[in-house]
């Protein structure tokens, strides 16, 4: 008999011999253990113990329905009649069962992820055969636990769906930032919205993912900030922060979304971004960034940080980047016709030639060979 079984008989004992513990809970336990100890358990043996078991797990106290709830929930001989019988007992002994294996049906997943008891939803949030639905359906209960189970359960996939909204909590409470950040299964374009919290690999893969999605589908090309709007901001920045924030999301076409990131960004990479997208060049945008006044303005260290961020990445790119960070909808780009001159020499008379098809290949499958889609930042 394994020492483990031999030492728990042991403890069993002496506290029935003491009177502090029921012996019909004992024997239970015994025979859990000694069945779980056999390779191959007797049929009749486990017909025994099923009939037994049910019996019993009615009346036992929760501690005890627990324990045999953790020790039998995965176990492949267990008698279905047993499982019910502990199932039935809902509450602790139903989240130690999906804790520990117990067997489900997609279905039967769906079913529980709307459970009323936020402690057994907790307890399915924990699990390696969660499905998509599933995990959308435990990120709708808006339910702080739970999402923190989901983002550090690594097993379970977070649909697109479900990652926005952990992504929308995250600009309201920071704790959600670092799972997140953790999280191997997320390509860094999909990490984007976290640029501010990445350190500098990972917001270089982002930058460059961001870029690539860019070159498979160039949002519109912005004019660039005027002298006069530039001087108007310039002016702003050092009366007015928050006011030339509210003018420079505007022109991006963020709204109030935006230009409250850019505020509570006390970093200034948002801001810098911002003036990026804008198209103020470095000169102007450093200018900008000092007549602020505030911390980052009367750091070098900081300044310079900046600079060489804005000089790391395109306005289109920036303005892409902005965009995620706050929450805001990218603004759609007008559709633009293409000029084929009629005597182009892929496809004319004198000149026969087969014409260039359409690129059928996907995004993904570019980033895929860029090896950007899933990349480890």
């Amino acid at each position: 008999m394994p020492s483990r079984i031999s030492a728990e008989l042991a403890h069993l004992a002496r506290l029935a011999r003491d009177g502090g513990l029921d012996l019909s809970q004992v024997s239970l336990r015994v025979k859990a253990d000694l069945l779980m100890s056999t390779p191959h358990p007797a049929p009749d043996d486990l017909a025994a113990f099923g009939e037994m078991a049910t019996a019993l797990i009615p009346g036992i106290d929760e501690a005890t329905a627990i324990i045999l709830a953790r020790k039998l929930a995965g176990w492949r001989h267990l008698p279905v009649p047993v499982l019910t019988a502990l199932k039935a007992r809902g509450g602790a002994v139903l989240s130690a069962l999906l804790r520990h294996g117990m067997p489900l049906t997609p279905v039967e997943i769906e079913d529980l992820a709307g459970h009323d008891d936020g402690k057994i939803a907790g307890a399915l949030a924990e699990r390696s055969d969660l499905s998509a639905t599933a995990v959308l359906m435990l990120v709708e209960r808006a339910d702080r636990t739970i999402d923190f189970a989901l983002m550090g359960n690594a097993a379970a996939p977070l649909p697109r769906a479900a990652l926005d909204l952990l992504l929308a909590r995250s600009r309201e409470d920071a704790a959600y930032v670092a799972p997140l950040l953790a999280r191997r299964d997320l390509s860094s374009a999909e990490l984007a919205p976290l640029f501010l919290f990445a350190g500098p690999e990972r917001r270089l893969a982002m930058l460059d993912s961001l870029a690539a999605l860019d070159s498979l589908g160039p949002s519109e090309r912005r004019p660039n900030v005027s002298s006069d709007m530039f001087a108007g901001w310039l002016a702003l920045a050092a009366d007015d922060p928050a006011g030339a924030f509210t003018a420079l999301a505007s022109h991006l076409g963020g709204g109030p979304t935006l230009a409250q990131a850019i505020e509570a960004d006390r970093s200034r990479d948002l801001a810098a971004l911002a003036l990026t997208a804008a198209g103020a060049s470095v000169e102007d945008a450093t200018r900008f960034l000092i007549r602020l006044g505030d911390e980052a303005a009367h750091s070098v260290e900081r300044i310079f940080a900046v600079v060489a961020l804005m000089r790391s990445v395109r306005p289109a790119v920036a303005l892409r980047l902005v965009m995620q960070v706050a929450g805001a909808p990218l603004p759609s780009a007008s559709r633009r016709g293409q000029h084929q001159p009629a005597m182009d020499p892929s496809g004319t008379p004198a000149r026969s030639g087969a014409t260039r098809p359409e690129s059928s290949i996907s995004a993904s499958e570019v980033l895929r060979k860029l090896g950007l889609a899933r990349d480890r930042g």
